[in-house]
């Protein structure tokens, strides 16, 4: 792919956009620059100076991309040209400031010294505004040349290129400026300003009409580099709306309304696209939902899509997964929820699926399934467990072969990291206890959604206390080492070693010692070797249990 570097003048950008020979693909967000942006671009073309380089797609007969023109430009035109890829923000500000379209602005060349460059002039905007029963914009005298010219100010328009502005002009000087030769004067000064306009060089790089439809949105991407860069939603929304007339924006609303905890986990926007992607049995890329059937399909299929949401989030609730925090792979919400929009609903039939898709998600957060090609291999876990579960049973799906992605032995679990970093591994552990139940080591109560993020990342046998034994932090910091209790108890414990803390639980508080080691078992929490204070001992005590629960979840055989 060839792109080419080309100038092109101002005025021929204006009357392209005037024409209607270069509009925009309709997945472009709409204008976002603040007005002190516009005067700031607008003052640099004064000033002669480069303000960037556009970025435009040739078109040939058809559009590859659903289009619309610049804001406060006609609708209506020649045969379209070309899209403008990036640079949307610096036209339309140079469009409408020299149009002055803008509702509540009007831009004015200032007749008086800028105090940042010293030129004689600058560009800048007022606000206008309506009270009750104003029939015009305030203030006042900007409706008027008198008005205007009375504070050095001439509406930008009258610099625009063609001959509407200079007609436009002559009629404001008679009616602003009564001196001839004072008009003669500023009429030197505009002829000199619009000159600079309309000799502005503003560069361009060409997309060939033989770029493929993704190419051109992956360099749009690329290229967006905005405070909130556009997503592939973004696009797929504009494509659909535009092509079917349904917004999906609403429909997702609707989503976060029906379903308000999904976003715990996975960007509802996203998580329609990836499971829609999957349900049509097509990998979740660009491709795939730049497809015009992908939308007519996501539509179609709407109700079946949004009742696998709903239930995948009631499932990952059930396994005790309450946010994406606590996620070990997000991976597991697209697929569950395909999953779920096929499931048969009720009685054994569904029971057999809550199997399955329980295996599968102990499967996909302890073994190795989703380190790398995330996308093809979550299609494949889609299709493989979908046929396992309706008609070929003897068909093992590649997620659960041991020999393909084996389970972590004790030895591994023990080195897995803290938690709170996004380790696979270290998420699972964590996942694995909180599904005991996490009980609260002081006051006893049960982890859930509503008080899981007021829970803090405690180590069992405290930081400072492990320091002073003279283990390195990356011993100290392990996920074997860590459960999520409330911060009173937290700041509790402090830095007291186990043995003491769990004592002053049995003094004086009228519970025992068979309450406390059940507290712990709701975190697979080893009692004795807590109690011994010796953390190696703990440790493989620990990975004992973790593994022992891993592969009942897994259904693996112990001795596997």
């Amino acid at each position: 792919m060839t792109i080419n570097a080309q100038n092109r003048l101002l005025p021929d950008w204006l009357t392209r956009i005037r024409t209607r020979q270069t509009v925009l693909p309709r997945f472009q967000r709409f204008e976002a620059w603040s007005h002190s942006n516009v005067a700031l671009l607008l003052n640099t073309i004064l000033q002669g100076l480069p303000v960037g380089a556009l970025l435009t797609l040739e078109i040939g007969n058809e559009e590859p991309f659903i289009s619309r023109p610049i804001i406060g430009a006609p609708q209506e035109g020649e045969r379209i040209t070309e899209h403008l890829l990036d640079g949307q923000q610096r036209l339309t500000g140079i469009w409408r400031a020299l149009h002055n379209n803008y509702e509540d602005r009007t831009y004015f060349v200032f007749f008086s010294p800028d105090e940042e460059t010293g030129t004689p002039y600058y560009i800048d905007s007022i606000g206008r505004w309506k009270k009750d029963k104003d029939e015009t914009f305030r203030p006042f005298w900007a409706n008027t040349p008198i008005g205007q010219w009375q504070r050095r100010m001439i509406p930008l328009d009258l610099f625009a290129p063609g001959d509407a502005a200079s007609e436009a002009y002559k009629l404001w000087a008679k009616l602003a400026i009564s001196g001839f030769d004072e008009r003669e004067e500023i009429a030197d000064i505009r002829s000199t300003i619009r000159q600079k306009i309309a000799t502005f060089n503003l560069p361009y790089l060409s997309l060939p009409v033989t770029t493929s439809k993704e190419t051109a949105l992956d360099v749009f991407l690329k290229m967006n580099t905005s405070a909130a860069p556009l997503k592939t939603y973004d696009i797929v929304v504009a494509q659909v709306e535009g092509a079917l007339g349904q917004s999906l924006h609403d429909l997702v609303a609707d989503v976060k309304t029906t379903c308000p905890n999904i976003a715990s986990y996975y960007d509802p926007a996203e998580l329609t696209l990836y499971a829609s992607a999957l349900l049509q049995e097509k990998p979740p890329t660009n491709k795939t939902y730049l497809d015009p059937a992908f939308g007519e399909h996501l539509l179609r299929h709407w109700d079946e899509l949004t009742s696998g949401i709903e239930r995948a989030e009631a499932f990952l609730e059930e396994e005790r997964i309450f946010d994406a925090a606590r996620l070990p792979t997000d991976l597991i919400v697209p697929v569950l929820t395909a999953l779920w929009a096929i499931a048969p609903d009720g009685l054994d039939a569904e029971g057999k699926w809550r199997s399955t898709l329980r295996t599968y998600v102990w499967r996909a957060a302890f073994s190795n399934r989703y380190e790398k090609s995330t996308s093809t291999r979550a299609l494949t876990d889609y299709l493989e467990i979908r046929d396992h579960l309706v008609g070929k049973p003897d068909m093992t799906p590649t997620i659960f072969n041991l020999n393909l992605h084996p389970l972590p032995e004790e030895s591994e679990l023990q080195l897995a990291g803290w938690p709170t970093k996004k380790e696979r591994l270290a998420r699972a552990i964590l996942a694995l206890a909180l599904r005991e139940g996490g009980h609260d080591l002081a006051d006893g109560s049960t982890v859930n959604r509503n008080n899981i993020k007021k829970r803090e990342y405690h180590h069992l046998f405290p930081d400072a206390h492990l320091t002073k034994l003279g283990l390195s932090q990356r011993d100290i910091y392990r996920s074997l080492n860590c459960a999520l209790i409330t911060w009173r108890t937290n700041r509790n414990i402090s830095a007291k070693d186990p043995e003491r803390y769990l004592a002053e639980r049995l003094d004086g508080t009228g519970i025992d010692e068979q309450e406390v080691r059940q507290r712990l078992s709701k975190h697979l929490v080893p009692y004795d070797e807590m109690v011994a204070g010796d953390y190696e001992s703990f440790m493989i005590a620990r990975a004992k249990l973790v593994n022992t629960k891993m592969r009942q979840l897994c259904r693996v055989e112990a001795s596997a």
